[in-house]
């Protein structure tokens, strides 16, 4: 039987833990402050990326990891006897979906598996827990594959966006649309559905509001959950993952366990601090 090598990128969200366990390959994305560059994970964290935001005075770009890495990378592991299952940031929010599976036809396209997750942050995680259950069961890489391509459609993540000043900032709303924003102390619903971030519920008023949606969606969906996880995942909002994980906990099943992570760079550059999520999936 083939060994299988997990490889994703660092938007997973996943903790250091859980990377660990599951023996999963993580690699940074970049992300760039003007001419300064840093790996997202490696030599810059959410914490540090806050505090260079306003030591630069501007809001960081993002890159996409290279099509020479996964080269290099996937060489490595398919020389040293591995078959490779890779999964990522949606290819419809990034270029590196895009790049790992150029590179996978180069090296050995039946020996690579590049699967869209259609996802972010733990949405990806999700996918990547159902990967690595099914290669400790034994399954092949095409079984493995078979089985992400529709359990992928099935995770479903939504987050709260407390403030619209970094989607403005980093040209992803309009002014306008920041202002009404501001003015009505929107707390949008950011879902993401087949790959792309769409605008869900609006809830006004306070932040506790827009959480007990979250709350609310995860109740109308409770008869249809699938997985026995579900994630919490949030940039800095400690206090607001612990009510989460709180209220959860008071009707969710036993069965179920629950995850509280932190958002990498390249999630927090994009939707700000703040940002909180619940992500599971359903049947």
């Amino acid at each position: 039987m083939a060994k299988i090598k997990i490889i994703t990128d660092s938007t997973c969200d996943l903790t250091k833990e859980l990377i660990t366990k599951l023996d999963i390959l993580v690699l940074p994305l970049y992300v760039n402050f003007g001419e300064d560059s840093f790996l997202d994970g490696q030599n810059i964290d959410t914490t540090s990326l806050y505090q260079k935001v306003e030591e630069y005075n501007m809001l960081p770009k993002t890159a996409a990891i290279s099509f020479q890495t996964f080269l290099d990378v996937f060489n490595k592991y398919v020389d040293e006897g591995y078959e490779i299952i890779y999964t990522g940031i949606s290819k419809a929010m990034s270029s590196t979906y895009n790049n790992a599976r150029l590179a996978s036809e180069e090296v050995d396209p039946e020996k690579i598996s590049v699967i869209d997750s259609m996802n972010l942050s733990t949405g990806i995680g999700l996918n990547l827990l159902r990967i690595a259950k099914l290669r400790d069961e034994g399954k092949s890489l095409q079984e493995i594959t078979d089985d992400l391509n529709i359990y992928r459609t099935k995770v479903k993540s939504q987050f709260v966006i407390p403030t619209l000043d970094y989607l403005y900032k980093g040209g992803r709303c309009n002014g306008l649309t920041n202002l009404i924003g501001k003015v009505f102390k929107i707390k949008p619903i950011i879902e993401v559905r087949d790959g792309k971030m769409n605008v869900g519920p609006k809830p006004r008023g306070k932040m506790i509001n827009a959480l007990n949606v979250l709350l609310n969606m995860v109740k109308n969906d409770l008869n249809n959950l699938e997985c026995e996880n579900i994630f919490v995942t949030h940039s800095l909002n400690y206090e607001d993952a612990n009510y989460l994980v709180n209220e959860l906990k008071t009707f969710l099943p036993k069965k179920i366990n629950i995850y509280t992570t932190c958002a990498g760079c390249v999630i927090s550059s994009h939707c700000g601090k703040g940002t909180i999520g619940i992500l599971y999936v359903t049947k």
